[in-house]
């Protein structure tokens, strides 16, 4: 099974009306809203993936964030964010959240995380084949 089919089966995806809030002083979408954003789509996607892995009681804390603004994002627009795990690096989990305005790509994300014990702080390494066990 390719490494792109399987990112491309595990998509999440969820629509955002931009509004009052979300702007900053330039009356566009604040760059720092995306980052909320990237946090709060990958945290609603484990939401729904983690009672299918024996992972149900860890946690994932953000490690790196690459962030690519490439078109501004104005009051009212519709916002289309996907977001979708890729191939595990060791203990890193990389995952790329897109945000598209009218279909067209306008902020790429990638992160890395890590998975945790929130009891005893210890990271869990994660095997290499683990998100294949969803298909």
């Amino acid at each position: 099974m390719s490494k792109l089919f399987m990112s491309m089966n595990l998509m999440y995806e969820k629509q955002i009306k931009v509004t009052e809030e979300h702007i900053d002083q330039n009356n566009h979408v604040n760059n720092v809203q995306y980052v909320h954003w990237v946090e709060e789509v990958a945290a609603e996607h484990w939401d729904l993936l983690k009672y299918q892995t024996e992972y149900v009681n860890d946690a994932w804390m953000l490690l790196d964030h690459h962030i690519q603004y490439k078109k501004q994002v104005y009051l009212n627009d519709i916002i289309t964010v996907r977001t979708y795990p890729m191939a595990p690096e060791g203990a890193k989990q990389p995952r790329k959240v897109e945000f598209y305005c009218n279909d067209e790509l306008v902020v790429d994300s990638s992160t890395l995380w890590i998975l945790f014990d929130p009891e005893t702080k210890k990271i869990k390494r994660l095997g290499s084949d683990w998100l294949e066990k969803f298909f």
